[in-house]
């Protein structure tokens, strides 16, 4: 009997990285975040075109992260005036980022991959202690003594800023939910939840209209794509388990590491 001759492919190596790199990946964002530092790089080892590769990504991760909003759907409705107009700020920012990225050139956008990757690795890195010194500070303004309620934030600065970070997650988008959070604190949020709970409207919407326009553009390479997508949902349906297993300073470690790894990695192969 003659083995067909494409059987090989689909047994290469690759492959095996990729759907490995998919499941983590779907684990780290479940419970740590910075899933794509792992799963971008696996998309570009299947020899997929810079932008293909990017595009391939954000639809995968895609749908884990619209399920987050129905997780936040309270905290939504307590701030749904400012979610909305954030949803709005999404909808603008990520369409313009994916319009972009679709016309910059593949050449140009891989030489800006190792720095992407090593600029949202450094924005990780910060999120930890920032975000502790973040919620420190919020339970302290709870506890005053004055017992005021924080002042409602002026709606078009948080507006235009979140369309300025919303552009670079339709571009490339990894570490831009911490930047969305650090925002919303500056403009005086002190919750946690209700913080999350916006970044994840803005960066859903965000992501769903480069999706569409990923999609429609023809830029997602759907056999790739598809792996990705069910092994990422695999994954961070049993992230559960891994989160009582391993602490959550070994994952953001572990998540920051592979951050920086990659993007020396990138620096180095395209010298």
């Amino acid at each position: 009997m003659t083995i067909p001759s494409s059987l090989p492919s689909y047994m290469d190596w690759h492959w095996l990285w990729l759907t490995v790199a998919a499941f983590v990946a779907g684990v780290l964002n479940a419970v740590a975040g910075g899933g794509s530092f792992l799963l971008f790089p696996a998309m570009l080892s299947m020899k997929m075109l810079p932008v293909q590769a990017n595009a391939t990504n954000t639809v995968a991760l895609w749908p884990g992260q619209f399920t987050s909003v129905f997780a936040y759907r309270d905290d939504v409705r307590r701030n749904l005036h400012l979610a909305t107009i954030m949803g709005l700020a999404g909808l603008l920012g990520g369409t313009a980022g994916a319009i972009v990225l679709l016309n910059t050139p593949q050449q140009t956008f891989l030489h800006l991959v190792p720095w992407l990757l090593l600029v949202a690795s450094m924005i990780f890195a910060l999120s930890g202690p920032v975000s502790r010194r973040l919620e420190r500070s919020s339970k302290a303004r709870r506890k005053g003594v004055d017992g005021s309620a924080p002042h409602p934030p002026h709606r078009l600065p948080v507006f235009l800023l979140t369309v300025v970070v919303c552009f670079y997650v339709g571009y490339f988008g990894a570490g831009a939910g911490f930047v969305i959070i650090t925002l919303l604190s500056l403009f005086g949020f002190q919750d946690m939840h209700e913080m999350n709970a916006l970044k994840v409207v803005s960066t859903t919407m965000a992501n769903g209209v480069a999706f569409l326009i990923f999609v429609f553009d023809g830029q997602v390479v759907w056999r790739y794509c598809l792996l990705a997508m069910v092994t990422c949902a695999i994954g961070g349906y049993t992230s559960a388990r891994f989160a009582r297993m391993i602490p959550q300073k070994i994952l953001r470690g572990a998540v920051i590491f592979i951050g920086f790894a990659m993007s020396a990695w990138f620096f180095w192969k395209i010298r």
